[in-house]
C-alpha cells in the first residue's frame, strides 16, 4: 500500500512553468516523470520517526524574484552573512529563484563555472543531464521524486580537471514568503585532480509554514578533493528535508561540515558512496535542537572500492522538549578489501524532557576490513553545573560552557577558521533562544 502525496503542482501547469522558463526538453521530461512518480511512491521509511507526523506540505507555487545588481540591495535578514563579499564569489536564492551570482574573474579564466542550476541546465546542458538527479535518484521516495520534479534555482559548480581552487566559493539560500517554493538542488562536479571548498547557509524569515525540500549532489572525480560546509539555521516554521549524496572515485576524498541549527523539524541524510579504490570520506556533524523540536539526522558511508576509508562523527546536544534520533550507516560491500569504516555519535540532553537516540550500525560483507563504532547519550553532569555556579557563574552560562565544551572536538577538527567563528556564533545564538 502506497501513501498518497498531495501535490503541490499537476503536470500541466508544471510543462507550463518549464517552458516559461526555457528550460530544456529534457529537464521538463525529467520534471513530468518524477511528478508521476510522486503521486505514487511512498514517503520515505526513517528510523524510529515517522515522516508523514512532520509538516511536510507547505510547498507554496513558483514565484519570480527581482534579481539584485549589487550586496547592498540583499535583504537585512542575511546582510551580515555576505558583508564581506563584493570581491569574492557568492551566490544568492531568495525563495523560488536565484537572485545574485558571480564568480571572481580568476576563478573564470580558469574555466570554473559557479552559476544557478537552472541556467547551467540551457548552457551546460550535456553536463547537468549526464549528473543530475544520479546520486539522489527521484525514484526512491515520493519526497525524492517531488524534489525532482519542482526543485528551482539552485547551485552549479563545476572545477575543470587539475584546477585548484583555494578560496571558498558561498551561496546564501534564503526563504522569507512562505506562499514561493522553497526547493534548490546543489550539483557540484569537480573533474580529475581538481580541488574545492563550497559553502552555504540556509536561512529563513517570516512566519509561515514552509517545507524546504533540497537535495545536494557531489561527484569527486579520480584524485579530486571537495570540501562542502553548510549550516541549517531556518526557523521553527520551517520544515527542513535536506538529502546529501557523494560519489567519490579513485582517490578522490570527500568532507562533509554539518551544522544543523534549524530551529523547525528537520530530517537529513548525508550520505557518501565510496566508489572508488582509494576514496576517503570525512563527515562531521554538529547539532543543536531545542524547544519541541524533532529531529532525524543520518550519516551514511557505502564502501564498494578496494582500500577506502571514512570517518563519520556526530554530536549533538537537545534541550528543552527536543528530540532526535542520530544514525549512523557504515557499509562495506564484498570486495571492498581493506576498507577502513568509523563512527562516532554521541547526544548531550540537557533536560529531563529532551529525548537522543543514538543509533550506530554496521554492515560488513568483507573479511579483510577495518570497522568500528562508538556511541553514547546521557544526560548533563549535575555536578559539573553545581561546581561552575558555585563560582558565581549562572546556570544559563554554565550550561553553555558544557555544551562549548562538549561541541569543541568536533567545532576545532573544522579546518577553516572563518566556518569555525561562524559555527560558534551560531551555536550562541541557537543558546540563546
Amino acid at each position: 500500500m502506497t501513501t498518497q502525496t498531495i501535490l503541490p503542482v499537476n503536470a500541466d501547469s508544471l510543462s507550463q512553468l518549464s517552458k516559461q522558463r526555457q528550460e530544456p526538453a529534457w529537464l521538463t521530461e525529467n520534471r513530468l516523470k518524477a511528478l508521476e512518480l510522486a503521486a505514487n511512491l511512498e514517503l520515505p521509511k526513517l528510523e524510529k520517526m515517522r515522516i508523514e507526523r512532520l509538516d511536510i506540505q507547505n510547498y507554496g507555487s513558483y514565484k519570480e524574484n527581482a534579481g539584485m545588481t549589487s550586496l547592498a540591495e540583499v535583504p537585512a535578514s542575511i546582510r551580515e552573512l555576505v558583508q564581506d563579499q563584493e570581491s569574492g564569489s557568492l551566490l544568492i536564492q531568495r525563495n523560488s529563484g536565484v537572485v545574485y551570482t558571480k564568480l571572481a574573474p580568476e576563478l573564470a579564466e580558469k574555466g570554473v563555472v559557479f552559476t544557478d542550476l537552472q541556467t547551467a541546465a540551457k548552457e551546460h546542458g550535456e553536463l547537468v543531464k549526464a549528473h543530475l538527479h544520479t546520486a539522489v535518484k527521484a525514484d526512491e521516495s515520493s519526497v525524492a521524486a517531488l524534489h525532482a520534479a519542482i526543485w528551482n534555482g539552485g547551485v552549479f559548480l563545476y572545477v575543470p580537471k587539475n584546477v585548484e581552487v583555494t578560496v571558498p566559493l558561498q551561496a546564501v539560500l534564503l526563504t522569507d514568503d512562505g506562499e514561493a517554493t522553497f526547493a534548490p538542488h546543489v550539483l557540484i562536479i569537480a573533474d580529475v585532480n581538481s580541488s574545492v571548498t563550497y559553502v552555504d547557509n540556509y536561512v529563513s524569515e517570516g512566519n509561515q509554514a514552509v517545507t524546504h525540500n533540497g537535495a545536494v549532489e557531489v561527484f569527486a572525480k579520480q584524485g579530486a578533493k571537495v570540501r562542502y560546509a553548510t549550516i541549517h539555521q531556518m526557523g521553527t516554521n520551517v520544515t527542513d528535508l535536506s538529502y546529501r549524496r557523494a560519489v567519490i572515485e579513485n582517490d578522490a576524498s570527500m568532507e562533509w561540515i554539518v551544522g544543523e541549527m534549524n530551529s523547525g523539524d528537520t530530517v537529513s541524510d548525508t550520505y557518501s558512496v565510496l566508489k572508488g579504490n582509494g576514496s576517503t570520506s570525512d563527515s562531521k556533524v554538529i547539532a543543536v535542537g531545542s524547544g519541541s523540536q524533532k529531529l532525524n539526522y543520518t550519516t551514511r558511508a557505502n564502501h564498494f572500492g578496494k582500500s577506502s576509508e571514512s570517518q563519520m562523527i556526530t554530536r549533538a546536544v537537545m534541550r528543552e522538549e527536543a528530540s532526535a534520533i542520530i544514525n549512523g550507516i557504515t557499509k562495506i560491500e564484498k570486495g571492498a578489501t581493506k576498507s577502513d569504516g568509523q563512527q562516532t555519535e554521541k547526544v548531550l540532553m540537557l533536560s529531563p524532557k529532551a529525548r537522543g537516540d543514538a543509533n550506530p550500525i554496521l554492515l560488513i560483507d568483507e573479511d579483510d576490513v577495518k570497522a568500528g563504532h562508538a556511541a553514547s547519550v546521557g544526560q548533563v553532569n549535575q555536578e559539573q553545573i553545581y561546581y561552575l555556579m558555585s563560582r558565581g557563574i549562572s546556570r544559563e552560562i554554565a550550561e553553555s560552557l558544557i555544551i562549548y565544551g562538549f561541541l569543541a572536538p568536533v567545532v576545532s577538527q573544522v579546518p577553516m577558521e572563518s566556518l569555525q567563528k561562524q559555527l560558534q556564533a551560531v551555536i550562541e545564538r541557537k543558546l540563546g533562544q
